[in-house]
């Protein structure tokens, strides 16, 4: 059997080296005994330590231990396609796989190391991991390597013969079939998960098969860089904060690993903008908890144990004031879907919740693919102002044509709300061709994906351009007047000459949006849209009360004089959208000859409505 296995693979390794020439950046590194990923054989003391003498560690520690004695008595995954994905079921193995082997490190109770080696047989004996869609081997390949890694002293010969077969077969080696590894080429969270993935497979099996997982780690340190090259310069993560979860983590994964076992990242961390992307995040989630969810992201914020990572490499506890709240307030059962959790106790590295204080700035600005500026006026006030403004293009992966569009808090409400994305299957199994981002792509008939229910400027009822590109332009932190600006011309190609917005935070109290406009010689027709969740009132031409939990947020258009306030609704126009119940686009559209123009509109919390009344400047006269 193994000879069998040593030929395929020897097969395969003499293809793709004809193919490619490759560094080896390895060297004479050599790795440590099992287990050697993420948590060398003795660090587990100091984990025990920690979760012994902190109640919030404790409490985290003793909710991964009840789930795993929940799974006891749940049978294994199945292997069960949900359309052409099995990656719930790759993430489901990772969970339970990285939690029953954390647990028996942990305690040594036989228990959580029988019901783990069930559950890694049992994938094991899947025909495959599903290679066409090689996420899904991606996650299966980094679960079972860490099962087979930290249990290995454990597991009995003939188990740990099955299950590195698995790791051999059924995950490295259809990632150098051609067929399967286009994601070396991506430069997106394909990338990350992927080379991870296949990276934790080589480190798991590296004595039994030296010569491919070499080959493996090497490849992976050769294209990571991809990916990661677009964190440049300031952090920014270009999918927005859903698939900064999952490209980030999973990067953070496999640095974390070749540090571990080799002592040396690699110049991994040196890439521009890579360590700068902790503040990034932290920035995208506003007093209510919810992110800034641009591009295909979710609404709901989520612990994140990549940030604890960041923290302890950068020495610089602040980056956690977000996932202090979410420790401190949340209950821990509401993290155990987390399928990465016990990394987060593996480099928490006892971080006292005390020790982690707010940050100093209340504004983050970032450029690259897709630009952003995060402004708030507190950290620490529940009810502080929050806005996102998003630059970008169509073009880049995941992205939407919300460019010039944000989001906005007030009082613990999110006012200006993203739809976010719609689930993949909902639209692929009704034929829709999701991935195609060109200008006629149907991407862009999905409601929820155009600039028509984003918060943004709509001209002539036309699609932005895919084509174009929106940066921030200028921003300032100056208390009394925080902004930001960008230059959104190229997404209104063919329809304005010039267009830019600017949003501001006036003396912490409300929110200023300006657009200033050039039409082009025909009369055009600009819309201006808020989607909301809040009930709307239009109590006069130019003015509208928002209320929501008790809350208000009055909203007044400054200019044009001639816009009046009305509504639409957000009902799907196609069988494949989803239903958007409860929320409902308010805004104005006025007819603009050949002209320069502005359209200024207030967002005031109800408390400050008697203060709005600064006379709002010309962008080019904004701080900066």
């Amino acid at each position: 059997m193994k000879t069998h296995s040593f030929i395929a693979v020897a097969s395969l390794l003499l293809i793709t080296a004809s193919a490619t020439a490759q560094v080896d950046q390895l060297g004479a590194a050599k790795l440590p005994g099992h287990p050697r990923i993420l948590l060398l054989k003795g660090e587990e003391e100091a984990i025990r330590q920690t979760t012994g003498s902190d109640e919030t560690w404790g409490k985290l520690h003793r909710a991964v231990l009840a789930e795993c004695d929940r799974l006891l008595a749940v049978a294994p995954v199945e292997r069960i396609q949900t359309g052409r994905r099995l990656l719930d079921k790759s993430r489901e193995c990772l969970r339970r796989v990285f939690y029953l082997s954390y647990a028996w490190r942990l305690t040594r109770e036989e228990k959580y190391l029988t019901r783990a080696e069930r559950e890694l047989l049992a994938v094991a004996a899947f025909r495959d991991w599903n290679p066409s869609h090689f996420l899904d081997v991606a996650e299966m390949t980094m679960a079972v390597a860490i099962g087979y890694d930290w249990l290995y002293d454990a597991l009995p010969e003939k188990s740990r013969f099955v299950i590195r077969e698995a790791i051999l077969k059924k995950g490295l080696a259809p990632s150098l079939d051609s067929t399967h590894n286009n994601w070396l080429k991506a430069s997106h969270n394909w990338n990350q998960v992927c080379n991870a993935g296949m990276t934790y497979g080589a480190m798991a099996i590296y004595e039994d098969q030296p010569e491919l997982a070499r080959k493996i780690i090497n490849r992976a340190l050769e294209t990571i860089g991809l990916p990661m090259e677009d964190y440049g310069p300031d952090g920014a993560y270009p999918e927005g904060y859903g698939y900064w979860g999952y490209g980030t983590s999973f990067n953070v994964m496999l640095i974390s690993a070749l540090e571990k076992a080799f002592g040396n990242d690699f110049g991994l961390t040196d890439k521009p903008g890579f360590l700068k992307t902790a503040a990034y995040l932290e920035n995208m989630t506003g007093p209510s908890g919810d992110c800034f969810n641009y591009s295909d992201s979710g609404l709901g914020g989520g612990l994140q144990p990549a940030m604890f990572w960041f923290a302890g490499k950068l020495k610089n506890p602040s980056l956690l004031w977000v996932e202090r709240r979410r420790l401190m307030d949340d209950e821990p059962g509401a993290h155990l879907r987390n399928r990465l959790l016990p990394a987060l106790l593996v480099w928490g590295g006892g971080m006292g919740m005390d020790a982690i204080t707010e940050p100093e700035s209340r504004v983050w600005v970032g450029g690259g693919k897709t630009p952003v500026a995060l402004l708030r006026s507190s950290w620490s006030d529940p009810n502080a102002i929050y806005v996102g403004l998003k630059g970008g293009s169509p073009s880049v992966n995941h992205a939407h044509m919300d460019v010039g569009s944000f989001v906005m808090e007030a009082n613990g409400v999110r006012w200006a709300m993203d739809f976010g994305m719609q689930d993949y299957n909902s639209l692929e199994s009704k034929g829709v061709k999701l991935w195609d981002r060109n200008q006629d792509s149907q991407r862009w008939q999905v409601f929820r994906y155009s600039n028509r229910v984003h918060n943004t400027l709509t001209v002539n009822d036309e699609l932005q351009k895919v084509a174009g590109y929106a940066p921030i332009t200028g921003f300032s932190d100056q208390a009394s007047f925080v902004n930001a600006t960008t230059d959104v011309t190229e997404v209104y190609q063919g329809a304005l000459l010039k267009a830019n917005r600017g949003v501001a935070i006036v003396a912490g109290e409300y929110v200023v949006v300006r657009d200033e406009v050039e039409t082009l010689p025909a009369a055009t027709t600009v819309r201006w849209t808020l989607l909301t969740a809040a009930t709307v009132k239009i109590t006069g031409k130019d003015r509208a009360e928002l209320t929501k939990d008790g809350k208000k947020l009055i909203l007044r258009v400054r200019e044009p004089a001639n816009a009046t306030l009305r509504t639409w609704p957000t009902d799907p126009t196609h069988d494949y959208d989803a239903p958007n119940p409860g929320t409902v686009l308010v805004g104005f559209e006025v007819k603009m000859p050949s002209t320069k123009g502005a359209l200024t509109v207030l967002l005031v919390p109800e408390n400050a409505e008697k203060k709005a009344t600064q006379k709002v400047q010309p962008l080019q006269k904004w701080p900066r």
